[in-house]
């Protein structure tokens, strides 16, 4: 009984991993079955080495084992020059072959980078303008703007099938990452800055999107489900959205950033112009000043407020004293070297300021 138990539980555990959909490896976007060939790929040549390096490990140890008396004895023997050249020519090309991989992959698959297909043989057709998504990372949920459409959704997204998505991240608070597996690769969001993704899914279906960079407490739930639809499904969809009376403008925006766990999927009829520019300048709230304002130095002036260092030119600076700059001629110039003066060329003399007491320093 025992015996058979044994040979019973590896084929059940078989037939259970035979029902698992293995979504990374079989993806329902061109981007990610790219990543998920490379993958393979990288597995494969990585495996020419190791594969043989397991099989010869255990012939070696069978062949030349104690109770062997037949196998060649060698004690001196030290050197083969076949030998060398097959354990390093063999590594060799695998890594060069992984290198030309790798930096082909690297540039094809640049995330910033638009599609130059849709599908294997299937290029972009000419004139298509992809569909722009602007993707906020919120504490802890997920916020979805259609500038195109003039709509917004939270933890809903939803995508036309084969037609290339242009997604432009960011995050309002902390460090994220958007992952849609069945799509393409991971991305990361950061607040005050924008990232962007290009990817496309080739065939209608349900898909699971999610947070993969931990971000606090609700990060577990930071999931939201990714819907692809064939034309005419996703203008119908963009129809019912647009119908709702629910707008999207900086106010309840700033309601919405709020922290909150579990979020039910919310859809925004309207979008205020400009506002996902604004979350990336992180000003969405009128008192606080764009960041774009102090990076690039051009806020306007304010009546009855001085301009600062960076608002000035060059020569409006001026300069200031150094407390810690040598005053004076240093000690020992025109000295001898072997002159008592010159036995410590780091001697700094502090310049007396009042109240202060006067400390010798050699």
């Amino acid at each position: 009984m025992t015996r058979l138990l044994k040979m019973t539980v590896p084929l059940a555990a078989l037939a259970l991993l035979g029902g698992c959909d293995l979504v990374v490896m079989n993806p329902a976007g061109d981007v990610a079955r790219q990543q998920a060939d490379l993958i393979l790929w990288s597995t494969f040549l990585m495996l020419l080495i190791i594969v043989p390096v397991m099989a010869l490990t255990v012939m070696f140890a069978w062949k030349y084992r104690a109770a062997n008396e037949e196998a060649e004895y060698k004690p001196r023997w030290d050197h083969s020059t076949g030998l060398e050249l097959v354990i390093w020519s063999a590594p060799l090309l695998i890594v060069i072959a992984l290198g030309a991989l790798t930096w082909v992959a690297t540039h094809t698959l640049d995330p910033y980078r638009p599609l130059s297909r849709l599908a294997p043989g299937k290029v972009v057709p000419a004139g298509q303008r992809p569909l722009e998504i602007q993707v906020v990372s919120l504490d802890w949920k997920w916020l979805f703007i259609y500038p195109e459409q003039g709509i917004a959704t939270v933890n809903e997204l939803v995508l036309p099938v084969d037609r290339q998505v242009s997604f432009r991240l960011t995050s309002s608070s902390v460090m994220n990452t958007f992952y849609v597996p069945a799509m393409a690769g991971m991305i990361y969001t950061m607040p005050g800055m924008e990232t962007k993704l290009h990817a496309v899914l080739n065939r209608p279906g349900r898909f699971e999107g999610m947070s993969a960079n931990y971000s606090g407490r609700g990060f577990s739930e930071m999931h939201f489900p990714t819907l692809a639809m064939d034309g005419t499904g996703f203008d119908r969809w963009v129809a019912m959205v647009k119908g709702g009376r629910q707008p999207l403008a900086a106010a309840q925006y700033l309601k919405l950033e709020q922290p909150s766990e579990k979020v039910p999927p919310m859809r925004f009829a309207g979008v205020e112009p400009g506002l996902f520019e604004r979350i990336v300048m992180m000003c969405v709230d009128p008192r606080r000043p764009c960041m774009q304002h102090g990076a690039t130095n051009d806020r306007p002036a304010e009546p009855g407020r001085p301009e600062g260092a960076l608002q000035k030119e060059p020569g409006e600076k001026g300069s200031s004293p150094h407390l810690s700059a040598p005053q004076g001629q240093p000690a020992g110039k025109g000295a001898p070297a072997d002159d008592q003066s010159n036995r410590n060329m780091t001697r700094l003399d502090l310049p007396v300021l009042p109240g202060m007491a006067v400390t010798a320093r050699s």
